[in-house]
């Protein structure tokens, strides 16, 4: 399952993501989308999950809690259109 993490630190990174979800299951890929032309962190990203249970379990778990000094918003990732 590929999971949506939201409102992000501008400093928080694939790490600190694959360290928050891991405790949940196995995380295949944890990423932090960042813009093109400056580098800079967009304050999202995606953590994709091998279990759909683990990530269902990670995603109410996670929602709402603090990483690195904000609420993360987490819940299953849309289909890009």
């Amino acid at each position: 399952m590929n999971i949506y993490v939201g409102n992000l630190s501008f400093s928080a990174t694939a790490s600190d993501l694959e360290d928050a979800f891991s405790p949940y299951g196995q995380v295949v890929s944890a990423s932090v989308i960042s813009d093109r032309e400056t580098g800079r962190s967009r304050g999202f990203g995606f953590v994709e999950m091998g279990n759909d249970d683990e990530a269902r379990r990670a995603i109410e778990e996670l929602d709402g809690s603090q990483l690195g000094g904000r609420e993360m918003r987490v819940n299953e990732a849309r289909p890009r259109r």
